[in-house]
């Protein structure tokens, strides 16, 4: 296998455009939730996935930054082909960034991944992303004939592989997961490269593969305090300074919702918080979620940014000041949360929030 990260100390991109600690950006993610209808049984997907685009649409149009969609395989996330979901938003859009939130490289084809991504780039002029991981489901890996076994080989190899893609050059490559390919050219090349992040869960191993390969970083902040996560930041970076290379973006995924006051925002979200921890709990052999969790969560210092557009502006300034992040993702979606109050919140998002963040942040 090829163990030696591409040579090029540069980004084949201008990494400004995912955002600064000077000038962060402002993002939004989900999963196509289904949740549940009105009779009990889950929502059919097709009707989630046509919510997520309308979404989308909304995002664009209030400022948000970046659109973030995750692979799931699993009834309750209806987006199993995210590419295919932002080629319909990049169609109705004009400046939104999109990419995903993420895609699960263990069980694809990383030359396919390169081949859709670079042809959405090219449909949204230059806007396409690629969020590379692991996922935190494995339905994916029977579905697609592979071996859990093989998890790590998986990962690291088809990550290796991907990185020299992205030099969009002839490109002699082995491993043990694949043909070896020789002198071989891959199609569509993009106008100005594809920018690719590496999402980790917050395992020292997975910061430092990250600085290696020179992605940049998006630390998936689910539970805890983020400012757990200050100690990977820096990792992050002292390791991209051994390896010889630039600065380069730090993002930040959790989960959220904005309303007109705290009550609302808490009263709204937390059933459905309920609901899909509780489901993804009875599967995992997790204990109940409580209110208690959710408030602790969604406490000053928690994982959980729900609120006013006043308290989530605070509680985000604060996450990007502790962590230098050039970019904060709210994941917006949860479970049966109805598609009215997800519109609601974005609007708020967009347009309350993050000026009221960039208001924060000029301060000091």
């Amino acid at each position: 296998m090829t163990t030696t990260p591409p040579t090029p100390t540069e980004p084949v991109f201008d990494p400004a455009v995912l955002g600064t600690p000077q000038r962060p950006t402002f993002g939004l993610d989900t999963f196509g939730d289904t949740g549940t209808g009105p009779d009990g049984g889950p929502r059919p997907q097709a009707e989630a996935i046509r919510e997520v685009v309308a979404e989308g649409v909304l995002a664009d149009e209030v400022g948000v930054d970046y659109l973030g969609l995750g692979e799931h395989h699993r009834e309750d996330y209806a987006i199993s082909a995210p590419d295919v979901v932002l080629s319909a938003i990049a169609g109705q859009t004009e400046r939104i960034r999109l990419g995903t939130g993420v895609t699960v490289l263990s069980s694809d084809d990383p030359i396919r991944v390169f081949q859709r991504f670079s042809t959405l780039a090219a449909i949204s002029r230059g806007r396409a992303e690629v969020q590379l991981g692991r996922g935190s489901f494995t339905e994916s890996f029977p579905l697609f004939g592979l071996d859990l076994s093989d998890y790590e080989v998986l990962f690291h190899e088809k990550l290796d592989l991907f990185a020299h893609l992205q030099q969009e050059q002839p490109l002699t490559w082995r491993g043990s997961v694949r043909p070896p390919l020789e002198e071989q050219q891959v199609f569509p090349r993009t106008e100005a490269g594809l920018p690719a992040w590496i999402a980790v869960g917050g395992t020292p191993q997975s910061v430092i593969r990250a600085a290696a390969y020179g992605f940049p970083l998006v630390l998936a902040v689910i539970g805890g305090s983020p400012a757990a996560f200050v100690q990977f930041a820096d990792l992050y970076r002292r390791a991209l300074g051994e390896y010889g290379r630039p600065e380069l973006p730090i993002g930040m995924h959790s989960p959220g919702h904005v309303a007109a006051t705290d009550e609302l925002a808490r009263e709204q979200m937390f059933p459905h918080q309920a609901e899909a921890f509780g489901k993804i709990g009875r599967e995992r052999g997790w204990g109940p979620y409580s209110r208690a969790t959710f408030d602790q969560g969604a406490s000053p210092e928690g994982s959980i940014f729900v609120g006013s557009p006043e308290t989530v502006a605070q509680k985000i300034a604060w996450a990007v000041r502790s962590l230098g992040l050039s970019r904060f993702q709210l994941k917006y979606a949860v479970g049966s949360l109805p598609h009215e109050q997800r519109l609601e919140s974005i609007r708020l998002y967009g347009t309350e929030v993050v000026p009221r963040v960039r208001e924060l942040l000029a301060e000091g």
